[in-house]
């Protein structure tokens, strides 16, 4: 499981998707929120470590554009887009959780929102112009990439996928929209795993779970730090297209098994 998030949080296939799908195809129990939660940090710990280095240009820019008022910078700009990105993947997660938990319980429609992954891919690489850089954009480019990836709180539809499409749509080079996908995850994913945490995710018996939950983190982490390495080098000379055929065809395995009673 470890495994699997971290592999597929950040390439364009859907972790939430692959957590539902994978489990339910093999006959797995639910690890429980404990592993979720955890797991989740173990991928947030590699984007930070990854961008380790951009992240403390990043603060120190935000930092300083409050104390001059000034956004003459790229990186106080990009900064604030970050944060602005955040506003309605938080609205739509606080407004609409029950909705989107009942979604997790249904292989079928996970199964349907892969489809409609490989569809935004597709469509993406057929209309984005694919030139822009993130200097060019604004803060309404932020919100909508932003709404894209409030959408991807819905199990199935990849959170980078939908990111990465937008940007292109956009017209946001394949790199740069990456680059902006993987930054705007980090304060999504620390408040979602933060959410879980003071919501007592950590409530029974931790000492007899950690050695699976270690092994999750570390796999986690393992595996999501290639993960980026791997797409931001894949998007700088391939498009999304392998990506999208892989959704379609799991999102049609999952509806094709679905038709059959386990």
């Amino acid at each position: 499981m470890g495994l699997i998030q971290g592999a597929t949080e950040f390439l364009p296939v859907s972790s939430s998707g692959h957590l539902v799908l994978v489990p339910w195809l093999l006959g797995w129990q639910d690890p429980g929120l404990t592993y979720d939660t955890v797991v989740h940090l173990g991928t947030l710990a590699a984007l930070v470590f990854y961008f380790r280095g951009q992240i403390l240009q990043l603060l120190s820019a935000w930092w300083h554009s409050l104390h001059r008022r000034s956004l003459a910078t790229d990186q106080s700009r990009l900064a604030w887009l970050i944060l602005v990105s955040v506003v309605p993947g938080a609205l739509m997660g606080c407004f609409g959780a029950g909705f989107f938990r009942r979604l997790f319980t249904s292989p079928r429609a996970v199964s349907l929102m892969l489809l409609a992954t490989a569809t935004l891919l597709l469509v993406s690489e057929r209309i984005g112009c694919k030139r822009g850089a993130l200097r060019e954009m604004h803060a309404g480019h932020a919100l909508l990439i932003g709404l894209a990836q409030g959408c991807a709180i819905a199990p199935g539809i990849s959170r980078s996928g939908a990111t990465i499409a937008a940007g292109l749509m956009l017209d946001l080079r394949r790199d740069e929209a990456a680059r902006f996908s993987f930054l705007m995850a980090i304060p999504i994913i620390a408040g979602a795993a933060g959410v879980q945490v003071l919501r007592n995710a950590f409530a029974g018996d931790i000492l007899g779970q950690a050695p699976h939950l270690v092994a999750g983190f570390l796999t986690a982490l393992l595996a999501g730090y290639t993960a980026i390495r791997f797409l931001l080098d894949q998007l700088c000379r391939h498009s999304l297209r392998p990506f999208a055929y892989y959704c379609l065809a799991l999102g049609s395995l999952g509806l094709a098994l679905g038709l059959f009673p386990r």
